[in-house]
Formats: structure tokens, sequence, C-alpha cells
């Protein structure tokens, strides 16, 4: 079942046009990557698919129907969470879900439940002023689920925290997934391959691909072999390059990366030529390219 299904949807601001007539889908139950370098229209997006912002033009159907107001059936995190700093978070999560509708006492129980799952419970009586960046994702993400939203958007969760705050934080999507639809922007390509099942990837406000990411590995990932030796490999690098089973070559110095069309056949190849050459290999590596391949031959670079 299609949570949400958007159709052509644009948005200008004056002459500028951040996104240009964007088509996709959101499956229920299934975690979705809105990917794209800075500038490439994520935010503008996600602000309009969370009532925030209105399209210049298009459609966006929520369960279905062009409801006129869905959202008290989202939840939506974004990118740099405004918080009142005298507030503590359990008062801060009552507030919020009291502006949700919600009855005093269930949001007591809501609030207190939220506080564990996030992991900040200790420190719920805590000034939010005095929180760590990963503390206040935390909040963030508690005071989006506060009303047990259908579908849970975050923009750019990670993008701003170190790295334990970063692991926190993919650590709790990965729970949260199991149990609701989730969409988040990112061009952290290594956490969107990590946590998501489906990609939605948009390059200058327009949609660049999409599928899940079983189909973008399947129809998209190459074989590949890197190379690293204790010299320099770009001169050597162009005599292997005219060879039937290598597609491309990508050279830096002392390392070589070979994307081949069969990896057991070049593996063989190369390793005989290395020997021939008696190259200084320091290191021989048989992969597939990675979704950060794909994203940046999408983007052009």
């Amino acid at each position: 079942m299609k949570i949400m299904e958007v159709t052509s949807l644009t948005k200008s601001f004056g002459k500028l046009t951040a996104v240009n007539d964007l088509s996709f889908s959101i499956e229920a139950g299934r975690c979705v990557a809105l990917l794209g370098p800075n500038g490439a229209g994520k935010t503008t997006t996600l602000e309009m698919l969370a009532g925030l912002l209105a399209p210049t033009s298009g459609r966006i159907a929520f369960l279905g129907t062009e409801q006129a107001d869905y959202r008290a059936h989202i939840g939506y995190l974004p990118q740099q969470p405004v918080f009142f700093p005298w507030m503590n978070a359990l008062e801060f999560l009552i507030f919020m879900g009291e502006l949700s509708g919600m009855s005093k006492t269930a949001v007591i129980k809501r609030a207190d439940e939220l506080l564990e799952l996030v992991g900040i419970a200790d420190a719920k009586k805590r000034k939010i002023g005095g929180f760590s960046g990963g503390m206040k994702q935390r909040l963030g993400i508690a005071q989006a689920l506060i009303h047990e939203p259908k579908l849970l958007m975050l923009d750019e969760p990670v993008s701003a925290l170190d790295p334990v705050g970063r692991r926190e934080i993919l650590e709790m999507m990965k729970m949260l997934k199991e149990k609701m639809t989730i969409l988040f922007s990112t061009h952290i390509l290594h956490d969107a391959e990590e946590v998501c099942d489906d990609v939605i990837m948009i390059n200058k406000g327009e949609l660049a691909i999409t599928g899940s990411l079983q189909e973008l590995r399947r129809n998209h990932q190459q074989d590949v072999i890197i190379i690293s030796a204790d010299e320099d490999l770009e001169a050597w690098s162009r005599t292997i390059g005219t060879w039937d089973v290598v597609s491309k070559i990508d050279a830096v110095k002392g390392t070589v990366t070979i994307f081949v069309n069969d990896v057991s056949q070049a593996r063989n190849a190369l390793i005989a030529e290395m020997a021939a050459k008696k190259l200084p290999v320091t290191e021989f590596t048989v992969g597939q390219t990675s979704l950060e391949d794909l994203f940046m031959k999408v983007v052009g670079k």
C-alpha cells in the first residue's frame, strides 16, 4: 500500500526552481532515503511533504487521497530543530503532545515511553539548553513521534553529529523502521545504504533515479578491482585500459580502480600482469561499486 504518492511536484522561488516536476511514491512500512547533493532540493521537498511549504504546482496524495491537511498523521524533524532552552525534555514533549491534541494523561505516559526509547530518560528533568547535539537530535525524534504518526520524516538527521552521535541515531533508525514508515534525507551515502530499503535520488531539483536498494544494486552495481602500490600506477593503468575485460579505469598516483566486465578473468589477468611487471603492490581488493559510486555518476562527478 502506498502511504504517499507525489506527482509533478514543483516549487519555484521567483525565477529559481528549487524542485522541478518531481514524482515518486512511498510504500507503507519501508525506510526511504531521499538522496542528493547539497542544494539538490531535499529540504524544500520535505517541507512541502510536511505541509510547511505550499507547492507551486503538483499533487501530494496521502493514503490514497488528497487530504486538505494530513499533518496529524506525520512526524517531522527539521534539519536544525529549535527548542525552548528553558524547558526540560519532559516539559517539551508534554507541550508538543498537547499541541497535537493529546490529553494530559496520555501525553505524560507517551513522553516517558519515548524518552526511554530514544535513550535520554535519565535527562528528562534537565534543561534542554544544556543538551548536546546528539541529545537534541534524540529529543527531536521523540517530538516527531509523540502523536504516533504513520509516517516519520527526518531531514538530515545525522549531518551535524560527531561519529558517536551519528552511530546512535542510525541504530535508533534501524529500530524505528521496524515499527513505521520512514522518509529521511541525507547526502551521506554510506548511512543511506546501511539503513534504507528504497532510494529516491534527486539532483538540481529533479528526479534522477528511484527504486529499491536491492534493485539499484542489481541494475547498476559493477565489479571493481582496486590496486595500490608503492609507485605511480597511472602510466601502467593506461596499458590495461584497452583490455576487453576492462570497462573503465580511475587512476590517482599509487592507486588504480578498475571497473571490469568479468571479475574472474580480470583478476587472473591482472595478477599475471603485475607479476610480469614486478609491480610493488601493497593492496589488491576485489569488490563491487557502492551506492556512492552510483550517486557520483548521477550527479556527474
